[in-house]
């Protein structure tokens, strides 16, 4: 059976995420000129909000699929390997995202503006005493070294897991030995990398970047929280990617079983982000105690109660009433149309977590922020495009790729 290898982009995919990219920059342009230059503290919160938003949901989507890559290589599932050059150049993206999230992170915190993260505001701190107890933690240089190095230990890990898997492309391994050192050495590196995975996303970012804007309030499960939105993101963007090659062409030894895996697992995180979800919201909402019920009063009573209600129906129901069928998971059209839709609803998602705790009752969600979520799109798909063109689509040297050309459900 003769293979597609190497991807060649279709004739309009670099001309569709340039002008993605294109709209995006005239949308942040746009959005600069009517908030950002703006002398209300309001109108700039806007600005530097939408920003973090954006760039921290999109770095943490993309890095989701390096986690994909580890915990695969740290069970030995090989069913994955006939697909698995797709979330390596997802994950390839993560030093540039990491640097414009970082660039953005660390301009709100060093900025004047401290509309933002309250705990900036060195003088507000001195007599606030919640804030006072907590800024052994919310400082900024504690921020900016946990930033800095999380991005470049997730740009190192990640590149060593790439790398080892193009190091057998040119040299296959002839030995069971060499089979099994190489194995071995790919299951420490994605130890490593989940460790460090676990570290930051499970636990400290989310504190750090999110659930520190409503510094007052806090969640013992809002780390979780934020990792099965990013995740479920993740496995959907692999899922669209693994769709367009297939109706391009490629992938050949990736047949419907493996899309129907990838649909297992966009429906169970789905489940799981509302099992989260309901879990949070439904102790504090039961306790009914004044410093947990005003994370969720704004968004459930206020200017955001359409986004809060919406977020369920596009996150849990119509994900769960359409993957719970078996046809829904090998239909290339329905898993497109589902994998869009929950990387939208969890956009949104990512929005009513930041937005009501910086613009409050200013409700804004107009063009200039759907165009930065293109200029997003654009730029994975660029990136993506390259990373997919860089090496064969298929490790056909891999010890375990007999298991995934044979896998069946």
């Amino acid at each position: 059976m003769s293979i597609r290898s190497t991807f060649t982009a279709p004739k309009n995919y670099n001309t569709i995420a340039w002008t993605f990219m294109a709209i995006g920059l005239l949308s942040i342009i746009g959005l600069w000129v009517t908030s950002g230059s703006s002398t209300d503290p309001k109108e700039q919160a806007r600005f530097w909000a939408s920003l973090l938003q954006n760039s921290v949901f999109f770095l943490l989507v993309v890095n989701a699929s390096m986690f994909f890559v580890c915990i695969t290589t740290l069970a030995w599932g090989g069913w994955q390997m006939s697909f698995r050059r797709v979330p390596e150049a997802i994950s390839a993206i993560v030093p540039v995202m990491g640097v414009i999230a970082a660039a953005i992170l660390l301009s709100i915190v060093f900025g004047d503006n401290h509309t933002i993260y309250h705990w900036t505001d060195v003088e507000h701190v001195k007599y606030d005493a919640i804030l006072s107890h907590k800024k052994g933690f919310l400082n900024k240089t504690f921020f900016s070294v946990v930033t800095i190095l999380t991005v470049v230990l997730w740009s190192l890990l990640g590149w060593k897991m790439r790398q080892l898997s193009r190091s057998i492309d040119d040299e296959p391994l002839a030995t069971m030995e060499e089979r099994k050192k190489y194995i071995f050495k790919n299951t420490v590196w994605a130890a490593l990398y989940i460790v460090v995975f676990s570290l930051t996303v499970m636990s400290s970012l989310p504190w750090l970047w999110l659930m520190s804007i409503d510094a007052h309030w806090y969640s013992t499960m809002y780390s979780w929280y934020t990792f099965a939105s990013t995740f479920v993101s993740g496995m959907a963007l692999i899922a669209l990617f693994v769709v367009f090659l297939k109706n391009n062409g490629y992938l050949e030894f990736t047949n419907n079983e493996h899309l129907h895996d990838l649909g297992k697992f966009m429906f169970a995180f789905s489940v799981f982000w509302t099992y989260l979800w309901y879990s949070q919201f439904m102790l504090i909402w039961y306790a009914n105690i004044p410093e947990e019920t005003v994370y969720f009063k704004p968004r459930m009573q206020g200017a955001y109660r359409g986004i809060f209600f919406l977020n369920l129906i596009v996150n849990f129901a119509v994900p769960f009433l359409l993957l719970m069928r078996r046809g829904s998971k090998r239909n290339y059209t329905t898993l497109t149309f589902l994998a869009v839709l929950i990387i939208l609803g969890h956009w949104v998602d990512f929005y009513q977590m930041v937005m009501p705790g910086t613009m409050h009752d200013h409700y804004s969600l107009g063009w200039f922020e759907f165009g930065l979520l293109v200029f997003y799109a654009g730029l994975i798909m660029h990136f993506v495009g390259k990373g997919l063109a860089k090496k064969p689509l298929v490790a056909l040297h891999h010890p375990y790729i007999k298991e995934s050309v044979i896998h069946e459900v």
